[in-house]
């Protein structure tokens, strides 16, 4: 039996339209007819070849949900019909990573859409232990972007140590920023800025409670400056991936200041060991994904109503290789909608 794929074929060239088998699950395995995937800007910097992948062809998209089509033996969690998320990897389970709650430095662990097929296709096969129940209540493009940008915002501001009445700068206004931007007001904190450079971003963040910067035609850092009276921000978030943003996102802080990098850049930025860092007592935190366990977490924030998604999910398109490659080409030049899925 044959199912529609889009795969990445050749770095730096576009996706293309395959047919390959549906795969069979093994041993407490299960396969899932995907439901929608979203496009996610980690898998344009596959594409580009900025972040290597460890073979091709390969199916992109790491942000997944559907419903169990078939089980494998031994699995007895799950049953065809259910519905359901998928964390975004397939670990061991017996490290010392995965037995510390720390399983994305899993040594055996394999990521869907880098390093085992993903969601930009009819079906896909993931471990058991690799799924999480969707509550009814949770649409699957949204149940989708959560797997990604929602919890990995919950885990970086875990990281950041964000305690209530602190003020927030969350600086990119994608799918991971307008997430962050909820998740920060529904945890305490007092202010939350939103920077970026494109009005209609700034305006959706807004509407989500966040005070939004205009950095196109403004000095952000001045402005944040000037809006706290001069104390900065007690947690930064970058999750823009570039280095301008991770420069400004340090020079926002105040005194014992948290900076958290979220947004995926291998260049260098300036740091000014005492001013940026030593008289303030800064930290400059990293963020690597998040974790299976905060995945019911966000979940059930979702499924209560207290974080809401209808203005991330921009758009929905087919699992049509002209439209994904047209998204990523958009996600490259940083010009994409908050976050497009596609709906098999």
């Amino acid at each position: 039996m044959k199912m529609k794929a889009v795969r990445l074929v050749e770095i730096d060239k576009v996706l293309a339209a395959t047919e390959i088998p549906v795969p069979e699950p093994s041993e407490r395995e299960v396969l899932i007819k995907v439901k929608a995937a979203g496009i996610c800007h980690t898998d344009e910097h596959y594409r580009a070849g900025d972040i290597k992948v460890p073979r091709l062809p390969i199916t992109p998209g790491h942000e997944v949900a559907g419903i169990v089509e078939k089980v494998g033996n031994g699995v007895s969690s799950f049953k065809p019909g259910d519905r359901v998320c998928l964390h975004y990897l397939a670990t061991c389970g017996v490290c010392h990573y995965c037995l510390s709650g720390n399983e994305q430095f899993c040594a055996a662990g394999q990521m869907i859409g880098k390093d085992r097929d993903g969601g930009y296709a009819e079906y896909i096969v993931m471990p058991a232990a690799s799924l999480v129940a969707l509550p009814e209540e949770i649409s699957f493009e949204h149940g989708a972007v959560m797997m990604c940008s929602t919890t990995t915002a919950f885990h970086a501001l875990v990281k950041a140590r964000l305690k209530t009445g602190e003020r927030v700068a969350v600086f990119g206004c994608g799918g991971l920023g307008f997430s962050a931007i909820q998740l920060a007001l529904l945890q305490g904190a007092s202010e939350v800025f939103a920077i970026d450079i494109r009005n209609e971003k700034l305006r959706l963040a807004a509407h989500y409670g966040a005070i939004p910067v205009n950095a196109a035609t403004n000095d952000a850092v001045a402005m944040i400056r000037e809006m706290t009276r001069g104390r900065g921000v007690d947690v930064a978030l970058e999750m823009a991936g570039l280095a301008l943003t991770a420069g400004q996102a340090l020079r926002s802080l105040g005194k014992l200041g948290r900076m958290v990098l979220v947004g995926l850049c291998d260049q260098p930025f300036p740091v000014k060991a005492y001013s940026d860092m030593l008289g303030n007592e800064a930290e400059i935190i990293g963020c690597s994904d998040h974790l299976r366990s905060e995945l019911p977490i966000v979940l059930e924030f979702a499924r209560q109503g207290r974080i809401e998604l209808s203005g991330v999910v921009a758009r929905q398109i087919p699992l049509q290789a002209a439209e994904i490659n047209e998204t990523l080409q958009s996600l490259q030049q940083h010009s994409g909608e908050v976050r497009t899925v596609i709906v098999p």
